[in-house]
C-alpha cells in the first residue's frame, strides 16, 4: 500500500461529479493549478487521460465512465471508516449481549436488580452471567466476557477497572448458638470451630493473620466453595461462618442465622468491575459500566 495515496480517491470523484477541474478544486477547497496537478498524478495511477478536452469543457472517457459509480461509493465508505466513532446510543434499539463473569454470591444480591435496570433502558439487550471458577485474563482478553467482578488480586496490567463497593467480613452463626450468650473477644472466637470459603480450597486467610499477632489460632474443620454453602454449614451445626457483609441483604439465606463482627481487624473487601481496553470507548459497554455501578450501592450495615 505505500504507493498508493488514499487523498486521490475524493479528488477522482470530485472530478468525475464536476466534470471540471476548477468544480473539483472549489468542491475541495484547492486552487485549480493544485487541481490539475492531481489530475496528472491521477492519470499516471489510472493509466487513463479520465477527463479529456472537447471544446473549452472536459469529457470523461469510458474508463472514467465505468469508475464514477464505484468511486463515489467508495469514496463514501472510506469516510465512514476514517471519521471518528459515533458515540450515540440508542438504547431503545440496541440489540446486543452481554456476559459478566461473577461468583454466586454477586449474582445472588445484584443480578435482580441488574437485568431489571437493563430491561428498563434497553429492552431488546440481554445479560449472560457465567461462574468463575478461577481468576484469569484470558475470556476479557479473547471477548468471551465482557464484565469481569470481583477482587481485583493478581490480574493482568493492561484490564481497565473500576471500584463499585468496598465490603468487610463478618461472623455468622445460627440462632441460638452458645457464642451470642457472652460479648465477643478474640479468645472466645478463635476457640469456637469454624467453615471457611475458598475457591482454591485454602484454609487460612486474613482472619488467622490477624489472629496470629494476638497468639490465637482458629480450628478449621471446613472449607467449602461458596459462601451460601458455609451459612447452611453454620445454620445446621455449631461451626462459625466467615461472609462479606453484603450477604446480610439476602433474607432467605440469613433465615435462622445471627451475624456479628469480627474481634479482630482485617482490610476491607474492595469489589470491582473488570474490562478489557478495547472495550473502553464502546458506547454500550460504557453505558453498561454505568448501570452496573449505579445498581451495586454499597451494602448498608
Amino acid at each position: 500500500m505505500d504507493a498508493i495515496d488514499l487523498n486521490l480517491l475524493p479528488a477522482l470523484d470530485a472530478l468525475l461529479a464536476e466534470g471540471s477541474v476548477t468544480g473539483a478544486a472549489r468542491r475541495l477547497g484547492l486552487s485549480a493549478s493544485a487541481m490539475s496537478r492531481t489530475l496528472a498524478r491521477l492519470r499516471a495511477a489510472t493509466g487513463d487521460p479520465l477527463l479529456v478536452r472537447a471544446g473549452r469543457g472536459l469529457v470523461p472517457t469510458p474508463h472514467a465512465l465505468a469508475l464514477r459509480d464505484r468511486v463515489q461509493a467508495l469514496t463514501r465508505e472510506v469516510q465512514e471508516v476514517l471519521r471518528p466513532a459515533d458515540d450515540r446510543l440508542e438504547l431503545g434499539a440496541l440489540e446486543r449481549s452481554f456476559t459478566l463473569r461473577a461468583n454466586e454470591g454477586f449474582i445472588r444480591l445484584f443480578a435482580a436488580p441488574l437485568v431489571g435496570a437493563v430491561l428498563d433502558a434497553a429492552p431488546r439487550a440481554r445479560l449472560r452471567f457465567v461462574p468463575k471458577p478461577a481468576k484469569e485474563a484470558g475470556p476479557l482478553r479473547e471477548g468471551a466476557v465482557d464484565i469481569e467482578i470481583g477482587v481485583l488480586g493478581d490480574f493482568a496490567p493492561e484490564v481497565r477497572t473500576s471500584l463499585l463497593f468496598r465490603d468487610r467480613f463478618l461472623a455468622v452463626v445460627r440462632s441460638g448458638h452458645p457464642l451470642l450468650s457472652r460479648p465477643m473477644t478474640a479468645e472466645r472466637y478463635a476457640a469456637a470451630r469454624h467453615v471457611v470459603v475458598s475457591r482454591r480450597g485454602r484454609f487460612t486467610g486474613p482472619v488467622d493473620e490477624a489472629l496470629a499477632v494476638l497468639g490465637l489460632r482458629r480450628e478449621i474443620v471446613a472449607v467449602v466453595p461458596g459462601f451460601p454453602d458455609a451459612v447452611r454449614i453454620a445454620r445446621q451445626t455449631d461451626l462459625v461462618a466467615l461472609i462479606p457483609r453484603s450477604c446480610l441483604a439476602d433474607a432467605s439465606l440469613m433465615e435462622g442465622c445471627a451475624s456479628f463482627a469480627l474481634p479482630v481487624s482485617t482490610p476491607d473487601i474492595a469489589v470491582s468491575a473488570m474490562w478489557h481496553p478495547r472495550m473502553e470507548a464502546d458506547p454500550a459497554h460504557r453505558w453498561l459500566r454505568s448501570l452496573l455501578m449505579s445498581v451495586c450501592r454499597p451494602p448498608t450495615d
